[in-house]
């Protein structure tokens, strides 16, 4: 059974930090990833893996963990935040992502570290271990999206039931299409050569997102240059794994977990999440019934969620009592 507890205590993010170095890795012909390292040089490694995808990393992720205790790792995946070219698709898939992570673990010279991951940052922590295992200390991992049919058929179409006002917005774009029509129709624009055109449906797409994303919905506006390009490049690489990238029975994420079952893992996902609903956790959860298991009955999609945000703090807390420094 699933934790439900409200903890008394609610902790808050530790004080802004500073990269104490950064560098740029080239993996490809074509992507080349940013990359920062903070907190303690000589401190337990671990990796923030960032959702979206193609969200980026933001200096928010530096402040979940004990600074003196952590070396804590950022990276912008293909496509992301400052990694470039912004916005790409040539070769982003799940498969490249994860030899960027090994790519970047040997560059650092990294034994072995702790994975901390949100949403697209659960699947892609999920997919790596099921390949580099030896490598993980522990996970955390929050608002479990396991790139399935029925998850991406929630956000284009489910989501209306709780939010139509936010879904109406959203699909005015293209009157008449709903579900994989509203997706192609979408994915078409973002990638159109029409710049006007992609920019008001990365606009439309990110704006629907985070509308929907925290437990006390705001209404997002985006104003400055900057943001609605990021906005625009993570909009399109989500259309495109969500055409791309999803997982059938025959390879979910959720077979031969007894592969890895032995690291520790704490679930974390928000009872009203709606972004990634909690059937998902629900069902890594019965598929891997060692891992803390912590629904958070206040709790949207957003990290920042203060209940959410406490209970990721408290998971990094109890995780140094799984290593000693490295």
């Amino acid at each position: 059974m699933p934790t439900q507890l409200k903890s008394s205590r609610i902790r808050k993010l530790y004080p802004e930090i500073t990269p104490y170095s950064s560098g740029f890795l080239e993996v490809s012909d074509l992507h080349t990833l940013y990359w920062e390292i903070c907190g303690n040089p000589d401190g337990v490694p671990v990796l923030v893996l960032h959702g979206g995808p193609g969200a980026g990393a933001t200096a928010m992720h530096r402040r979940f963990f004990d600074p003196d205790f952590y070396k804590i790792i950022l990276f912008d995946q293909r496509g992301a935040g400052r990694s470039t070219p912004l916005g790409e698709l040539k070769d982003n898939n799940t498969e490249t992502l994860i030899s960027d992570i090994e790519k970047l673990r040997k560059h650092l010279r990294i034994s072995k570290w702790h994975l901390f991951g949100g949403s697209w940052g659960t699947t892609l922590a999920l997919a790596y271990a099921h390949v580099h295992k030896n490598t993980i200390l522990s996970m955390t991992l929050r608002s479990i999206f396991l790139c399935e049919q029925f998850e991406v058929d929630w956000f284009l179409s489910g989501i209306r039931n709780i939010f139509p006002e936010n879904w109406e917005r959203f699909a005015q774009l293209f009157p008449g299409k709903t579900g994989s029509s509203l997706l192609k129709a979408y994915y078409k624009a973002l990638t159109s050569k029409d710049d006007e055109k992609a920019r008001a449906a990365g606009i439309s797409w990110a704006l629907y997102e985070s509308g929907c994303m925290s437990f006390y919905p705001r209404r997002e506006v985006l104003s400055r240059d900057d943001d609605i390009e990021t906005a625009v490049a993570m909009s399109k690489i989500e259309a495109h794994y969500f055409l791309t990238q999803m997982r059938d029975t025959k390879n979910s994420l959720l077979n031969n977990i007894e592969k890895f079952k032995q690291i520790p893992c704490t679930i974390i996902q928000g009872r009203y999440d709606m972004i990634c609903p909690v059937i998902s956790a629900e069902k890594l959860h019965q598929a891997w019934p060692e891992a803390d298991y912590i629904i958070v009955p206040d709790g949207g999609h957003s990290a920042l969620d203060p209940t959410i945000c406490s209970r990721l703090i408290e998971a990094m807390e109890n995780a140094k009592l799984l290593t000693s420094k490295h």
